[in-house]
């Protein structure tokens, strides 16, 4: 068996000789010709295209059916084609139903291929939407287009007006196509022609630098000589621009390959007909294409037909001798048996592995048969496999032969990152009520320039009881965060000089320690005791994995090996595993099952509600068919008769896999070896059952999943006493769920309905009342008589509501109209519209988590939340549905808890006394003071017990600086005051020289030349970092003296270490520069370093760093 990484030798070589291809080629070689070919199968056509491009490279116009299709064909060509070479054509609206919704994405795209220079030969990808539209004269976009070069004379001023007057939009921080910024000398614009924004930096008037740079965080990408700026196409769209077809715009000598040329001319007869009863200006001239320009086009070019059609007449035929991949419903015995026949005919066997570890897992199978095979493995993930007689050739598909589903890739260069992260939803607006770690709740009044001793500073103004005002220093920013608390309930100010806050400080943390005590003193005992080690894959588990129908995401294979890590090791497992809806958890625990089974050991699946464990009971008796093992699950819908006899089989060893509602803690279930509790939904559950669980098998793996994580489960991950997987990469060319807020509009749900039934979809409508579920059944039913609806609901027969949702899942019905008893466990990738009726009553978990129930599929998925009009619901209940629609994104699982907090409170973040805490000092102060509470549990209670997360704890040993230098952020430099409190708080938390410098290069680049004030305010920060080690609590940087406070507790052990006795010698040899004296006040008795000619910032760093140097 030999792995082939980058050639396709065998299959070229072949190509070579074969008199078909030939036919081709020379097609390729003609000046204008047509030709029908037929008889290609799956990914047969794509690799002989490739091989005359190759050959002789034209410019190819390729026209897939549809826009699943161009992506697949796309992946092929990408295998054997340079990336540059290719390019995907998109359509620039969201729906041809509704011209006026453009997809500046899409635009941008389309904008940049077309623009693309014409003597290059290249192949574009794309599909009957995208080519029914017209497109806009390059001329009207070249005379709409301002160039900047290098060395040009231009003002700023001038730049703005062209911007205006292209319709840019003046911002902050610029994010997408059509917005800009100026800040001091530099403009930040993203053109409507170009994948990046542009940084256009000036010295005066001259255009000094021109670089593009990432939106995700500011910084510059790459430099450039000559830029251009084109303005928003869409507006030119409908002022009778668009002027030429696709197939005019491009060079003559394109070849158009049109795949199914009846399903091109029906979608672009109906664009071009519907578009005329659009309400739009009548004087608008259609954007589509009619079926006469097209067919018109088409004949004036070279064209491959794919299709048979009555329209276009070729001069030459030919048919391919191919074959489809056979179908081995995963049984190897008939894949050796096939491949042999092969090697008997003289046919070469290649398998096309999607992965490396897929090529592995094929290998690791086909090696436990012991039989002598003659096969090559390629990692090139293509669409389908195909035979051809005359090539002699069988190529294989891993996903066909493990009927796993195949993705294609998208490749849209505007995609945000792929791993999504937790973005700052808790910025600080003015009005805001705010937590200071020492004085208690105030109320944020923004930032304030004070002069001290004529020095102009930057501070932070808060307000407390009596309109009292505390200025806080930028270098104290660490100390200040968001009050956060239950239903946005606004707290009680406290009164600065007051003993109250202190009070409720030292209260909190008193009870906090104890609850982390009894966390930490559980994750110890944990440690302590011996589970069962689970030996190392088989080829069974390599099987199983190779089989999954997804491709896994790289979080999903991170998991899977921290999961088998711990279930190898003799240490109980207790592993959560947080990832979106639909990201791939349920497969992990799938894995994991298995994996314990293989080990002679039972699994129970714990799940929250009747319709998960009957769903999941579903999915793994699919997923599993093929081993020999034995599921069954419990729920209130299973007889009497039925549980006695689960009961029976459980204890005897019989039932391998047990899936149940909470009833799997009963009493009366023994488990002959029970080696894995499964948690599905974690959050929905109480301590209580939990607890119950460990108790009655301490020993047992632990393994939690859940979507949207509550902040208890997140803290106890935090702390260690659990260790934690995130999932954050969605599944690729998952979609993000298209979310919008309507009211109920007859026509407008029709519609979608409709929309979704065409193409071949399933709806859910959430309709939450019982008692008047089936009028609303007739409302629809009346609405849309050709819908197949049934109704879902927890009052009906277990029985006859198992039935509904089989059917629902095998399509035999459109539309479920359910409560929501939905919201957990269906997974349905054929459902891809959901309503939700009256949104406003759902909190938002349950909102991120019905909206879940979509979107499981490669296709666009849409949610619509219905409510009344916004202005009539509760401020709460709007929040609720303003951040659902916000996060609609792919892993904002993560966010919405956090915005949860936010919004609904941490209700039962440690349970409900700790709830009552929170209101009253809100919650980042509150984890502030649960991490000081762990960190002295962990340095004196458990200084033998390693928990490993201290690198998550602050540093207690503060120190405050107070200076009349300037260090601050000046206006003209960052105007936006909220990036400014965004700058001096990443300032405030940076942690060494390297994130430092790295900070350093970035200012410079988004702002420009550092001014000195800003400089000033870096080297403070070194300097708190060396008085922080030399455990100065106060720092004085004033009038030409810098004096240092040491802390006041003279036993510890910093006094007794050699870097104080270094501090001290070094002043007895510079006694002229630094003196060490006790002085007194109101605390006491404290040690005060003296340094004398301190006339700058820079002065004070060097003479601290001369200390440091001579310490290390």
């Amino acid at each position: 068996m030999n792995y082939y990484r980058n050639k396709l030798k065998d299959i070229f070589k072949s190509l070579k000789i074969d008199n078909s291809q030939k036919i081709i080629n020379n097609f390729f070689n003609e000046v204008k010709s047509s030709i029908n070919i037929k008889g290609h199968v799956g990914s047969g056509l794509t690799f002989r295209l490739a091989w005359s491009y190759r050959l002789n490279p034209r410019n190819i116009l390729f026209i897939a059916e549809s826009i699943e299709l161009a992506q697949f064909y796309l992946n092929d060509l990408e295998n054997f084609i340079p990336e540059n070479n290719i390019n995907f054509l998109p359509s620039s609206f969201n729906s041809t139903k509704n011209v006026e919704d453009i997809n500046n994405d899409n635009l941008l795209i389309r904008n940049e291929v077309l623009s693309e220079k014409k003597d290059k030969k290249r192949i574009i990808i794309t599909y009957p939407e995208a080519v029914s539209e017209k497109v806009i004269s390059k001329k009207i976009v070249e005379n709409k287009t301002q160039k900047i070069s290098i060395g040009d004379k231009l003002s700023i001023e001038f730049i703005n007006e062209v911007l205006f007057e292209y319709e840019f939009e003046r911002v902050d921080y610029v994010a997408k196509p059509g917005e800009f910024s100026v800040r001091g000398g530099i403009i930040d614009v993203f053109s409507f022609s170009n994948q990046y924004p542009y940084r256009i930096e000036f010295y005066d008037d001259i255009v000094e630098s021109l670089r593009t740079f990432n939106v995700e965080n500011q910084l510059s990408i790459k430099n450039y000589d000559t830029i251009s700026i084109s303005p928003n196409i869409s507006k030119l769209f409908f002022n009778n621009y668009h002027s030429n077809s696709l197939i005019k715009s491009l060079p003559n000598d394109n070849i158009c390959v049109i795949e199914n040329l009846d399903t091109l001319i029906d979608l672009i007869n109906k664009n071009h007909k519907n578009f005329k009863t659009k309400g739009l200006n009548d004087k608008t001239n259609n954007v589509f294409v009619s079926k006469d320009e097209i067919i018109e086009d088409i004949n004036a070019n070279s064209f491959i037909c794919l299709s048979n059609n009555d329209l276009l007449k070729t001069s030459l035929s030919l048919k391919i001798q191919q074959s489809p991949q056979p179908s081995f419903n995963k049984k190897f015995d008939l894949i050796i048996k096939h491949l042999k026949i092969n090697s008997k005919n003289n046919i070469k066997n290649i398998i096309c592995a999607s992965t490396v570890e897929q090529g592995k897992r094929i290998e690791n199978v086909f090696d436990q048969y012991k039989e002598k095979l003659n096969y090559n493995i390629i990692y090139y993930p293509i669409y389908q496999g195909f035979e051809d007689q005359k090539l002699k050739i069988s190529i294989l598909t891993d996903h066909q032969i493990f009927d796993r589903y195949f993705k294609y890739r998208s490749r849209s260069k505007f995609k945000k990152n792929e791993a999504l992260t937790l973005r700052e939803i808790s910025d600080l607006k003015k009005g805001d009520f705010i937590t200071h770690i020492d004085h208690g709740i105030g109320i944020f009044s923004g930032l304030q320039k004070i002069v001290n001793n004529g020095i102009i500073q930057e501070v932070i103004k808060l307000i407390y009881a009596d309109k009292d005002i505390l200025y806080v220093s930028i270098h104290s920013l660490h100390k200040i965060s968001k009050f956060k608390s239950k239903d946005d309930l606004n707290p009680k100010l406290n009164k600065l000089g007051s003993r109250s806050w202190k009070i409720l400080k030292d209260k909190t943390k008193k009870r906090l320690k104890e609850i982390a005590f009894d966390l930490i003193s559980l994750y110890a005992k944990r440690r302590k005791k011996i589970g069962f080690s689970c030996n190392q894959d088989s080829s069974l588990q390599s099987e199983l994995e190779a089989s999954f129908f997804f491709e896994d995401t790289k979080d999903q294979v991170e998991a899977t090996k921290a999961v088998k890590k711990d279930m190898e090791s003799d240490i109980p497992m207790d592993r959560l595993i947080c990832g979106d809806v639909g990201f791939g958890k349920t497969e992990i625990a799938i894995r994991a099952a298995f994996k314990a089974v293989d080990n002679g050991l039972q699994v129970v699946f714990l799940v929250p509600t009747t319709i998960l464990a009957f769903q999941h009971f579903k999915n793994l008796q699919k997923r599993l068919k093929d081993f020999p093992l034995k599921i069954d699950y419990i729920n209130r819908f299973r007889t009497q008769k039925d549980r006695t006899k689960i009961f029976k089989q459980t204890e005897e060893g019989e039932i391998d896999i047990l899936i149940g509602t909470h009833q799997v803690v009963n009493r009366k279930i023994n488990f002959k070896n029970l080696g894995l509790l499964i948690v599905d939904e974690e959050q929905k559950f109480g301590v209580s059952i939990k607890e119950k669980l460990r108790a009655f098998k301490p020993n047992v793996d632990v393994l939690a999943l859940t979507a949207t994580p509550i902040p208890r489960t997140l803290q106890f991950s935090l702390m260690s006493a659990r260790d934690m997987s995130i999932i954050s990469t969605p599944p690729p060319n998952r979609f993000p769920i298209q979310t919008e807020v309507i009211r109920f509009d007859e026509n407008y749900i029709r519609e979608a309905i409709e929309f979704e039934v065409q193409r071949g979809g399933q709806i859910y409508f959430i309709h939450n009342r019982i008692d008047n579920i089936h009028e609303f059944e007739n409302k629809l039913q009346r609405l849309l008589p050709n819908i197949k609806i049934r109704v879902g609901h927890g009052r009906m027969d277990g029985k006859k509501f198992e039935k509904i949702l089989l059917d629902f899942m095998e399509a035999k019905y459109d539309l479920l109209l359910a409560t929501t008893i939905v919201e957990n466990g269906l997974d349905i990738p054929n459902a891809n519209t959901i309503f939700i009726y009256n949104a406003q009553n759902f909190g938002l978990s349950d909102l991120h988590q019905m909206r879940g129930r979509v979107g499981r599929s490669n296709k666009k998925a849409f949610c619509y939340f219905i409510t009344p009009p916004l202005t009539s619901i509760s401020d709460d209940s709007r929040k609720r549905i303003k951040a659902t629609e916000e996060y609609s994104e792919l892993g904002s699982g993560i966010k919405i808890a956090m915005k949860d907090l936010e919004i609904r409170g941490a209700g039962n973040i440690l349970g409900a006394e700790q709830s009552g805490f929170i209101n009253n000092i809100g919650f980042e102060t509150y984890q502030k003071i649960l991490k000081e509470a762990i960190s002295e549990l962990s340095n004196k209670e458990f200084k033998n017990l390693k928990i490993e997360s201290n690198s998550l704890l602050d540093n207690l040993n503060d120190t405050n600086i107070e200076t009349d230098y300037s260090a601050l952020i000046p206006d003209d430099y960052v105007n936006a005051i909220s990036e400014r409190m965004n700058l001096y708080k990443r300032i405030s938390l940076l942690k060494n020289e390297v994130e430092l410098n790295q900070f350093k290069g970035e200012i410079k680049d988004r702002f420009g030349k550092i001014p000195d004030e800003v400089k000033n305010l870096f080297e403070l920060i070194q300097i708190k970092w060396i008085a922080k080690k030399f455990c100065i609590e106060k720092l004085i940087i004033k009038k030409g003296v810098m004096i240092g406070v040491f802390i006041d507790d003279s036993s510890n052990s910093f006094f007794k270490k050699n870097i104080f006795t270094s501090i001290l010698n070094w002043a007895l040899s510079n006694p002229e520069k630094v003196n060490i004296k006790e002085k007194k006040n109101h605390a006491g008795l404290k040690l005060h370093i003296i340094f004398n000619n301190i006339s700058s910032i820079s002065k004070a760093l060097d003479t601290l760093n001369i200390i440091n140097f001579s310490n290390s």
